[in-house]
């Protein structure tokens, strides 16, 4: 059953000292304000019996969980703040006495709030303190960004992936357990054992898994499985398949592919985690967090959680949901693609963002950009002053004529002459170079893009490089809790407070 909180005061409470909490600190904002933003009734829903022995009290809850976000600690290293810090005790509302709980009641909270209708009810509430307080009245702006985020476990090579995988379906499956298998004994944890330096001691354990893997999902095909079973037979059928393919020199046997799995998963124990780099040269496995900030308040509007390998116009309308019509959107060139331009015109936004510019594929060459595209009349006109007409699957073969065009040289390496590919998005792309090359919008960029990278800074600060959880779903309700936590902490530099008209700016 659900409990609440007590509005007796003990004898030992911490409100006597709250001179040691400092004025203007998230801990004394939330002790004088805890209830207003995380009243009992928000947590409700969450407690479908009124039987039980009660629960920590919701707002508790709801500033510990802000708290530790905001420090990035582990549930143990909160609970012992919660115990021995005055600030957390004075925040959270407890007696000087008061022993706090045990670190499970934060998992066993956070269990269920992902599995409620509104997980990210802690950012909901901090974002209506923000609509209520005006601070962004006026403020259209938006800034886009992303940062790559590590992974809370290891990354598994091929070989651990399948045997570890086999092993939780011979756990899990009583099918699967009764096989007979031979590549290597999954009752142990241990990697199976090889001769790693040499080539076909490799190859043989390699197809010797993948052999195991394929007579595991064949044993348990007609199976009626449970959700947890279904979802570890599908597990193994991707990463015993993602990695390797037929040995073409060796009929029925397998081998690693010579080639990276698209949308490559990377762990077992956490198959939500992708490879992901933000340029070449700096690859890392984890998880990708995408913002949107209103950049001269730094105030986070929308977060999100994905596989690092995720592009980021993929986010576009996800970030951008809440935002007024005709207001602009300023990002990098990664949200310069056709699909995330055509989602900012859908939404009658104005993206303030480098265009992508890809070079010619001939030094000194004809660009693109010099041929003349008219998507009305569906024709494209070279620098020398052909024509060609854009056919219905959206290409220009100039073919002929280029043939004995004097430009030929500086144009095309193709046999068959140039063609010039216009897709739907062309005319948002021509149209975002045009708004580019203006001195107006090229300001508005360098004043308004900077300020997203101080958000991230803040959100990924200490510890918050690396995820603490596994799965989208959990990193993402950790992720939006952090965020509420920045936000408060920026909310309170810029002087909200609560009077008897509501959330309102003390000063302007």
């Amino acid at each position: 059953m659900q409990g609440f909180e007590s509005f007796d005061r003990e004898f030992l409470d911490t409100t006597d000292l709250w001179h040691l909490v400092p004025v203007g600190s998230v801990y004394r904002f939330l002790a004088e304000n805890r209830r207003r933003l995380f009243p009992d009734e928000m947590f409700a829903d969450l407690f479908g019996s009124g039987r039980g022995r009660p629960s920590v009290p919701g707002p508790v809850i709801a500033v510990v969980m802000v708290l530790q976000a905001l420090e990035g600690l582990s549930d143990r290293e909160a609970i012992q703040s919660l115990r021995r810090d005055i600030a957390w005790k004075a925040a959270a509302g407890l007696s000087l006495s008061d022993g706090g709980f045990h670190p499970t009641v934060l998992t066993l909270w956070r269990a269920r709030l992902r599995a409620s209708d509104r997980p990210e009810r802690i950012f909901d509430a901090v974002r209506r303190v923000i609509d209520e307080c005006g601070v962004l009245a006026g403020k259209d702006r938006r800034a886009l960004d992303s940062t790559i985020l590590d992974d809370a476990v290891a990354t598994q090579d091929t070989v651990t992936m399948i045997s570890s995988q086999i092993r939780r379906c011979r756990r899990l499956i009583p099918q699967a357990a009764d096989l007979v298998l031979v590549a290597h004994d999954y009752d142990s944890r241990a990697k199976p054992s090889c001769d790693w330096s040499d080539p076909e001691s490799r190859s043989e354990l390699i197809n010797g898994l993948v052999s195991d893997a394929l007579a595991v999902i064949a044993a348990v095909e007609d199976a009626k499985l449970s959700g947890e079973q279904a979802d570890a037979v599908g597990l193994l059928g991707v990463v015993a398949g993602q990695d390797v393919e037929a040995d073409p020199e060796r009929e029925g046997r397998w081998r690693i592919a010579r080639r990276v799995a698209k949308d490559r998963t990377i762990s077992t124990v956490d198959p939500d985690a992708r490879h992901g780099h933000k340029t070449r040269a700096h690859k890392r496995d984890g998880y990708k967090a995408h913002i949107a900030a209103e950049p001269e308040t730094g105030l986070v509007t929308a977060a999100k959680i994905t596989g690092a390998n995720t592009p980021d116009a993929d986010l576009v309308a996800d970030l951008v949901a809440d935002q007024a019509p005709d207001s602009e959107v300023i990002a990098d060139s990664a949200y310069g693609s056709g699909p995330a331009l055509e989602t900012f015109d859908q939404n009658n936004l104005t993206p303030i963002t480098k265009p992508i510019v890809r070079k010619p594929h001939i030094e000194n060459g004809y660009h693109r950009d010099d041929f003349d595209i008219d998507t009305k009349a569906r024709t494209v006109t070279c620098p020398v002053g052909h024509t060609a007409r854009i056919r219905p699957g959206g290409t220009a073969p100039f073919a002929k004529r280029c043939k004995d065009c004097p430009k030929r040289a500086r144009c095309t390496t193709a046999k068959k002459g140039r063609t010039i590919v216009v897709d739907k998005y062309h005319d948002l792309r021509a149209a975002n170079k045009a708004r580019w090359a203006d001195d107006e919008t090229k300001t508005t960029y360098r004043r308004y893009r900077p300020p997203v990278e101080r958000s991230i800074a803040w959100l990924t600060r200490g510890k918050a490089r690396r995820v603490p959880y596994q799965g989208t779903k959990a990193n993402q309700m950790w992720f939006t809790t952090k965020t509420a936590a920045i936000n408060l902490q920026r909310l309170i530099n810029l002087d909200v407070a609560h009077t008897t008209s509501g959330w309102t700016l003390t000063t302007t």
